[in-house]
């Protein structure tokens, strides 16, 4: 993705204009402070290739390399893991059918915000504010940031197990991630772009090497893992099956699998959306699919399943010293893994600050599979709303839907039913009490439908409780520029007595480059 800057074609200052008017005589003339508006031309807009790399630069970041293990002790059994994985694929797919339909219609950049926006448009912003709520609070790089500190460790031969030092190395990748972007942009995404190529090359290097252990080319006896693959495995670190173990392990590679999602957040930006989007992101979702279950393949090959189920996030790095044996050369794999970690950390203050906290806050112990779940459990509600605004468009017919791409009932269907269950099933207690890491149960899905709840309480001060208080009325206006859907948003506090002409601007924003 480009690092450029798009070009200022438009800049209005302090400018008299009359907002619409509601019919009431306390209505009250209103003052632009500020205003630009931004534009790429169509030489700078993202073709099929770069929206590929982009979709697959974000979707193989930490997940593959640290979750199978969370997955494998959630489930306790080799087939239903691998099954989870191809189940995952295809939610993966019915998702992606749903944000073409919505992006198709709504070229614009923002992905599910202006879906959301599109359906839910009463009570107004009520949609936007829990989105936001979810994305501020908990769209966090606590996992990639542990992981990144884990395999540092696991590469220098140093104690994993030490969970307050790999928590300390993790607070100064996200710092040093927030410093880089804040002095040198530039170079920060020249940098993410570099680490984007690693982790796909790694990626193909697990793979092969899988192949190789399945003929026989490992350091250790042949694990077997694959004998009586549905045999479900109980006792102390495994989930004991079950939906609630399901459920995680399910939500685990849902995380793996994020990222496929990322050119719909660019739309604005993408060169003619409707040709490119369609070639561009099956065929990347696609091919990390299929990358993703020959990857857990290859762990199951050459790496026993005790040493999965306790790997936390190491099982990468397990994989390579059993296959390569525990030289020099082995352990240097595993730091290239944490260096693709770090490209997926690149981030600015607000971000670093929550993910500090989430990493420190959790007890000692292994907190990478509870951080997992805590950042993807709320999405679970986002995209079951997204797909049930789907459906409602398309049986209401007053809504006069239209879109170059259809999704088809069974597709809406089954997104829907995915999410119903991923987002349920965490609050139906397991048989042990607690998740397979010994964290209580019903932690993650009570604090993320806390944080959603937390976004509905923020709207009702914004929007109810404040301009009360304050005495003015919120508006909102949204210009799209007919010539490249560049899109500018202001919100305006009109104030409603006679003698008050000024109105501050109380937030502008075009939607650009994720």
């Amino acid at each position: 993705m480009s690092g450029a800057t798009p070009d200022p074609v438009l800049k209005r200052d302090a400018v008299d204009v009359k907002l619409p008017s509601d019919g009431s005589e306390n209505d009250s003339p209103s003052s632009l402070q500020d205003e630009q508006v931004f534009r790429f031309g169509e030489s700078r807009k993202l073709g099929v290739t770069a929206c590929v790399f982009l979709i697959i630069n974000k979707m193989i970041g930490t997940g593959i390399f640290s979750t199978p293990s969370g997955v494998f002790a959630a489930t306790g059994s080799v087939g239903v893991c691998l099954f989870l994985w191809i189940i995952g694929g295809i939610i993966t797919f019915c998702g992606l059918s749903v944000f073409l339909e919505f992006g198709l219609a709504i070229p614009r950049s923002g992905g599910e915000k202006n879906y959301l926006e599109r359906v839910y448009r009463r009570p107004k912003l009520l949609a936007t504010c829990v989105l936001l709520a979810q994305m501020v609070l908990l769209g966090f790089s606590s996992g990639n940031s542990l992981a990144f500190g884990r395999y540092i460790l696991f590469a220098s031969g140093s104690d994993v197990a030490d969970g307050w030092k790999a928590r300390g190395i993790a607070v100064g990748c996200i710092t040093f991630a927030v410093l880089l972007h804040s002095t040198f942009p530039k170079w920060g995404i020249r940098l993410f772009n570099v680490l984007g190529v690693f982790k796909v090359v790694i990626l193909l290097f697990i793979v092969i090497a899988g192949f190789a252990a399945l003929a026989g080319h490992r350091r250790i006896p042949n694990p077997h893992n694959f004998d009586n693959a549905f045999h479900l495995e109980k006792g102390p670190g495994y989930g004991g099956g079950g939906a609630y173990a399901y459920a995680t392990a399910l939500l685990r590679i849902i995380y793996s699998y994020k990222g496929w999602e990322n050119a719909n957040y660019v739309l604005g930006e993408v060169k003619n959306p409707r040709k490119t989007l369609l070639i561009a992101a099956p065929l990347a979702v696609a091919s990390t699919a299929v990358l993703y279950v020959l990857a857990n393949v290859a762990y199951f090959a050459a790496v026993t399943k005790e040493e999965i189920a306790t790997s936390d996030v190491l099982i990468a790095g397990l994989f390579f010293r059993n296959i390569f044996g525990d030289s020099a050369s082995a352990r240097s794999l595993p730091a290239f893994i944490a260096l693709s970690n770090l490209g997926n950390v690149l981030a600015l203050f607000l971000h670093w600050l929550v993910t500090v906290i989430i990493l420190l806050a959790p007890p000692a112990g292994p907190a990478y599979n509870f951080i997992v779940d805590l950042y993807t459990y709320p999405g679970a509600w986002i995209n079951g709303a997204v797909c049930a605004g789907l459906l409602y468009l398309h049986f209401r017919k007053s809504e006069n839907w239209s879109s170059p791409f259809h999704t088809y009932f069974p597709v809406i269907v089954l997104y829907l039913l995915a999410n119903i269950f991923l987002a349920i099933v965490p609050f139906i207690p397991p048989e042990a009490g607690n998740n397979a890491e010994g964290y209580p149960y019903y932690v993650f899905p009570v604090v993320g439908v806390a944080v959603l709840i937390a976004g509905a309480v923020y709207w009702w001060l914004w929007t109810r409780v404040w301009p009360r208080i304050g005495g003015y009325r919120l508006e909102a206006e949204r210009c799209v520029s007919e010539i490249d859907g560049s899109e500018t948003v202001r919100y305006r506090k009109v104030y409603m007595g006679k003698h008050h002409g000024l109105v501050h601007q109380d937030g502008d924003g075009r939607l650009g480059r994720a």
